[in-house]
């Protein structure tokens, strides 16, 4: 399972027009992803101080794009040993198998869902079918 944050309205928008596409895979050619290990990190370092997120949990066996694990970009990013999902191409709506809202604390920073832990064990219960 991997995992993509982005504003519900934009979620929204996708499931109007039948797919996924930040402006990222125009600008970088890819979709950022993290794992679940790297979604706070992840949203407290880009998204701090936004409301109204939520977290796409996505099963990147279902993705019609190309998922490949690599490192960011940027060469001052300290967590260039970190390897990231980037998705090159758009998601396809059915690739997300759960779309949890992502709460905020006091602070502007991120708290992970409750419901983040049935959609792990979701994920590994179809992997073992």
């Amino acid at each position: 399972m991997i995992f993509h944050i982005l504003k519900k309205s934009d979620w929204e928008e996708a499931l109007r027009r039948g797919e996924y596409q930040p402006g990222s895979l125009a600008t970088e050619g890819f979709v950022h992803a993290s794992t679940r290990e790297q979604i706070l990190g992840t949203a407290n370092r880009f998204f701090r101080g936004q409301r109204e997120l939520v977290l796409l949990c996505i099963n990147p066996q279902r993705l019609t794009a190309e998922v490949r694990f690599e490192a960011p970009a940027d060469p001052n990013d300290e967590r260039t040993r970190e390897l990231f999902p980037h998705i090159y191409g758009p998601i396809n709506l059915d690739a997300a198998t759960q779309v949890l809202d992502l709460p905020d604390d006091s602070q502007g920073g991120f708290q992970l869902p409750e419901a983040l832990g049935a959609c792990v064990q979701e994920a590994n219960r179809n992997a073992e079918e």
